[in-house]
């Protein structure tokens, strides 16, 4: 079984910073591709940034520029640096795991339980 706990969430004002952290956990032999995507109420769960085990990066276009996703394989985690926030940066942040090989067994499209980020004007 894999678990991803994120931290780092919390409430900031407009043009600050806050970094994500999301830690997988289990008997992990390898994790393909990590990353963050985001919920606000009433819209559609989207895509803010996502990292390859090969170490390609691909953002959504509102935060290019802003956020910076990471990763430490070692710790099977992923990182989430977001600078310049804004106030429609507000949402729950999901972390994600496409897929993952525990104890010879894939798991896919595993979630995180979510961490609020809420930038004030």
């Amino acid at each position: 079984q894999v678990q991803l706990v994120e931290s780092g969430g919390g409430l900031v004002q407009a043009g600050g910073s806050l970094r994500l952290s999301c830690a997988a956990s289990g008997n992990i032999r390898a994790i393909n591709t990590m990353g963050w995507y985001r919920q606000a109420p009433g819209k559609q769960r989207e895509l803010v940034a996502v990292h390859t085990s090969g170490g390609s990066t691909n953002y959504a276009d509102s935060v290019k520029g802003r956020f910076t996703i990471s990763r430490d394989n070692a710790k099977n985690t992923v990182y989430l640096q977001m600078n310049s926030l804004k106030p429609e940066d507000t949402s729950v942040y999901y972390c994600n795991v496409d897929k993952a090989i525990v104890r010879g067994a894939w798991y896919y499209n595993l979630w995180g339980q979510g961490t609020q980020v809420t930038v004030s004007s």
